[in-house]
């Protein structure tokens, strides 16, 4: 895996575990964005999107107009409890 892919990875993990710490399971793009940029992870909007819209076509989230929106499954994968290729999975004490 090239470092560009692992950097994908983490950061639609980052994506999938702030969305799972929040009320409700969702957040706009915007604020995704702001805890990116909190975590390390200085991206365009663009590229938020594109992460937004794969994390949806994996199943792993839902958009509902600007809202993203976790699913069962990407709750386990947030969680450690499944894996996805493309994003890292979960280490043990995180």
């Amino acid at each position: 895996m090239s470092f560009a892919q692992l950097v994908d990875a983490d950061r639609r993990l980052m994506i999938l575990r702030a969305l799972s710490e929040t009320d409700g399971f969702g957040a706009n793009r915007g604020l995704i964005k702001t805890f990116l940029d909190a975590g390390g992870h200085s991206v365009s909007t663009d590229r938020v999107d594109a992460d937004v819209a794969w994390l949806g076509e994996m199943g792993l989230v839902n958009l509902r107009d600007n809202a993203v929106l976790l699913t069962a499954r990407g709750g386990d994968v947030a969680t450690g409890r499944a894996t996805v290729p493309g994003v890292r999975p979960l280490r043990p004490g995180e």
